[in-house]
């Protein structure tokens, strides 16, 4: 599951969202499904933290901060 992008893990967490919503999930099912939900979380908090470190180093590299232009 650590290797799903960020956009796969934040689908699977709403799919997970939505089927722990509609009620209609044994409860031994929906702590399960809890549990991957929870691991689905850190792994976007980890992405997300991680970008930001990113995007923080790009700018004190430079001293200032880069606009990017998605037309290039």
């Amino acid at each position: 599951m650590e290797n799903l992008s960020f956009e796969e893990s934040l689908e699977k967490l709403e799919e997970i969202v939505n089927k722990l919503e509609s009620g209609d999930v044994p409860l031994d099912d929906a702590i399960e499904e809890f549990k991957n939900a929870m691991d689905l979380v850190k792994i976007c908090n980890d992405k997300l933290n991680s970008a930001e470190e990113s995007i923080a180093k790009i700018v004190e590299d430079n001293g200032e901060l880069i606009e990017f232009n998605s037309n290039d």
